[in-house]
């Protein structure tokens, strides 16, 4: 039986500036302080540091830690798993730090990103007596470079956590384990939707909000064609309100493509199809809270099968109806939460821009919605349950390691 509380070390890759960074920071929020001690190191300097600082919880920031995952083609792992090697020896300041910490005052580490799955590998040699807790929140692209990340996944750690069933599917698939465990991101319900972010004094009433940062994968860029859909039906007063960065990445087809290839935007790309005037890009926002205040729905059109990220969540429970791609029902289920549609090439946007007409004409119906998948969230993230189902994962490594070194 522990006489003090556990020290627990968190790793955080974003710094507030993505959805595994706040889910972190809403679930080690709720944990019981008496029980546990936490420290949260951050590879970003950015907005969540200051919120740590208001709970009293010590975060510092390393640049260095490295990180790396697995990409959809063979020839992108292959090239970031070079660049990985290539920048490792100037990570080493900070690994020894790390070392000589963890040795010195943690009893367990929690990687909080799979993309750290390489320094809990090379860790597990220097640090033998801590216990390590991985936190797996994306889905991994079936490969060689997958398979080798899958199986160090589980076995340079003591215990893998999943924020949903089909990432814990996704790892057993890939690494022929049967272990895991899954833990929902935690989402808090706002007590008010008084603080509205500045994009509610745009033009036009209904809005839609999308929280994500462009890649193609994300799909973002369908929101273009759904706004086309709409303009064809006379819509054109209802607004996109984007948060995240716009630049086109990467090899784009088509009209996106030759817009990337001139340095363009997103923007550049809605206003070449003529819809320009029905988006607001916002670039980053570090309350994504209040944009969905000012909004009446998200919308998440990507191309990936996983309508369960943290800006769905954060959606529903601020009594947002979500329009997402994908075919999980456990968050949005469709006329109950929201509504979904193919993330392949059979997308329709026109069928988007219908329900989004409906739901801009029928407040009830809207309202609805809204409520329920309010209540799907408040009974699934509730803080202090996650938060005790982490702690319960962090003991029984602890408890494990120190029968094995006792």
């Amino acid at each position: 039986m522990m006489l003090r509380p556990l020290r627990v070390l968190c790793l955080d890759i974003e710094g507030g500036y993505g959805g595994s960074s706040r889910s972190l920071f809403y679930v080690v929020k709720h944990l019981n302080r008496d029980l546990v001690l936490p420290e949260v190191w951050c590879k970003r300097e950015g907005p969540i540091q200051a919120m740590y600082d208001a709970l009293g919880i010590r975060v510092r920031i390393e640049p260095e830690l490295p990180k790396l995952s697995s990409l959809p083609r063979f020839s992108r792992s292959a090239y970031a798993n070079l660049r990985y090697l290539l920048a490792l020896p100037g990570s080493s300041n900070l690994r020894a730090r790390l070392v000589h910490e963890v040795n010195d005052r943690f009893d367990i580490v929690h990687f909080n990103h799979e993309s750290l799955y390489l320094l809990a590998r090379w860790l597990r040699k220097q640090t033998p007596r801590a216990g390590f807790v991985m936190h797996n929140r994306t889905m991994l692209w079936d490969s060689w470079f997958a398979r080798r990340q899958a199986r160090i996944l589980v076995n340079f750690n003591d215990a893998n956590i999943f924020i949903s069933e089909r990432e814990r599917d996704n790892i057993r698939q890939l690494a022929g384990w049967n272990g895991g465990v899954v833990i929902n991101n935690v989402v808090e319900i706002p007590a008010a939707s008084s603080f509205l972010h500045e994009s509610a004094s745009i033009d036009g009433g209904f809005k839609i909000a999308c929280l994500s940062n462009y890649s193609w994968m994300r799909g973002i860029d369908r929101l273009v064609d759904v706004a086309v859909a709409l303009r064809d039906l006379g819509r054109n007063e209802i607004r996109f309100v984007v948060g995240g960065k716009a630049e086109l990445s990467g090899r784009l087809p088509g009209r996106l493509g030759e817009i990337a290839a001139r340095n363009g935007t997103l923007a550049d790309y809605a206003a070449a199809l003529g819809v320009g005037e029905m988006f607001v890009f916002l670039g980053h926002v570090s309350d994504p809270e209040r944009v969905l205040a000012a909004c009446q729905v998200l919308a998440k059109p990507s191309r990936e099968d996983n309508p369960w990220g943290r800006d769905i969540l954060e959606a529903l429970a601020m009594a947002r109806p979500v329009l997402a791609c994908g075919s999980c029902e456990e968050f949005v289920s469709p006329g109950e939460t929201g509504f979904l549609y193919p993330c392949g090439e059979e997308f329709n946007p026109t069928r988007m821009a219908a329900d989004i007409v409906r739901l801009a004409d029928d407040p009830i119906l809207l309202r609805r919605i809204g409520r329920q998948g309010q209540e799907r969230v408040r009974d699934r993230c509730d803080g202090i349950s996650r938060a005790d189902d982490l702690l319960k994962v962090w003991k029984r490594v602890f408890d494990r390691r120190v029968l094995e070194y006792r």
